[in-house]
């Protein structure tokens, strides 16, 4: 199969983007980060600050404001465990509550732009997700240091990369997430692009 049949109507940058040589990809990269930059800023900026995704961060910052990082690691290797489990008590609550069924909403309504959705706290620890991710705690990586631990304002955009099982490409966008009333950073969101779609 060609790389072209690989790509959806619209995608003809990325294609050059696998034929071609490495200071093609920079260059297709820097092409996504200003409507990256700009969705994040306006329509991942919007549902990050839905109500239900705002009261879930609280809510969880209030529990797990005192964990040390063996906790941390102690959930975090338990929802490792968990995904390969018959049972599965801490992905199922996150998965079931209020907020993870919103940005399932979100992601469905977005027609595949946005592959993956979700929301963390104040230390990294996942809030709410449109589907599974593979880790419970994110507050080592980019997607939380770089915008919750860079403050008010910030985005991070992930580099494009293809994703094994449904060849998309798509690059991880993350914002951090304000209490509206104080303006405090109470957590951060990454969403997953399929920059096909911008």
């Amino acid at each position: 199969m060609s790389i072209t049949n690989l790509l959806r109507p619209g995608a003809y940058a990325l294609g050059l983007v696998t034929v071609m040589s490495f200071g093609a990809a920079t260059q297709a990269e820097d092409e996504f980060t200003a409507p990256l930059t700009a969705l994040a800023q306006s329509e991942i900026a919007a549902f990050a600050s839905d109500p239900a995704v705002i009261s879930a961060i609280m809510a969880q910052n209030a529990v797990s404001g005192s964990y040390d990082q063996a906790k941390i690691d102690e959930l975090d290797t338990q929802w490792r465990a968990e995904v390969d489990a018959a049972s599965k008590p801490l992905i199922d609550a996150t998965m079931a509550n209020a907020a993870s069924q919103y940005l399932k909403g979100v992601q469905d309504a977005s027609a595949g732009k946005y592959t993956e959705i979700f929301v963390m706290d104040a230390k990294g620890l996942n809030v709410a997700q449109s589907t599974l991710t593979s880790d419970y705690w994110q507050g080592d990586e980019d997607k939380f240091t770089a915008s919750f631990g860079a403050g008010a304002g910030a985005v991070h955009v992930s580099d494009v990369e293809q994703d094994e099982s449904t060849q998309v490409f798509q690059s991880q966008v993350s914002v951090p997430i304000a209490d509206p009333a104080t303006g405090n950073l109470i957590g951060a969101i990454t969403v997953g692009v399929d920059v096909s779609m911008l």
